[in-house]
């Protein structure tokens, strides 16, 4: 049983993201599109609601499918970005997080929060043994927050991630349950 909406500090609040979202999600997307597409490769795809629409099919089968999920977040009734999944490698127990945030709302530690329910999420409901983060190694804002959480920077991806006619490097950081579980 999922535990959505998850209620974070600050009024924020992360819920799953269905279909009546769309017209909300896009126009922050439409808005953030400069801001997004620095690390984002999906941006310039996503040209109108439908886009939007279909990403969220596609994560409610997702999650249907027990094969992970995604969320909006929420501050003080605002749309303000998503968090989520990729699809769950079961074969291995693990999953690698993915998210995106309005400019206007980082800095307030809304990420951070939103990560640390997700991880916990992760470990405590599907029972994942790794949950990973790849960060475009320039994304210093991105790369912090797993280094804020205790995630362990385990390598370097070279030029996995091609995004704005370029090649980025990723770093890849992880955390086992066990690490978690000493965490909290």
């Amino acid at each position: 049983m999922h535990v959505f909406p998850f209620t974070l500090p600050g009024g924020v609040h992360l819920d799953l993201l269905a279909e009546k979202h769309a017209p909300e999600i896009f126009a922050v997307v439409d808005r953030e599109r400069a801001h997004l597409r620095e690390w984002l490769p999906w941006v310039d795809g996503t040209a109108a609601v439908g886009d939007t629409r279909a990403f969220i099919q596609t994560a409610v089968q997702q999650l249907a499918d027990n094969d992970g999920l995604a969320a909006g977040i929420w501050c003080d009734g605002e749309f303000a970005g998503t968090i989520g999944t990729h699809k769950i490698d079961w074969l291995n127990y693990k999953v690698e997080l993915g998210y995106w945030l309005a400019a206007r709302f980082q800095g307030r530690g809304i990420i951070t929060n939103a990560w640390r329910a997700l991880v916990s999420h992760c470990f405590d409901h599907w029972k994942l043994h790794r949950v990973e983060i790849h960060c475009a190694t320039g994304n210093r804002k991105s790369c912090a927050i797993p280094e804020r959480l205790g995630f362990r920077l385990e390598g370097l991806l070279r030029e996995a991630h091609f995004v704005n006619g370029r090649y980025d490097d990723l770093n890849v950081y992880a955390m086992l349950a066990s690490e978690w579980q000493l965490l909290r």
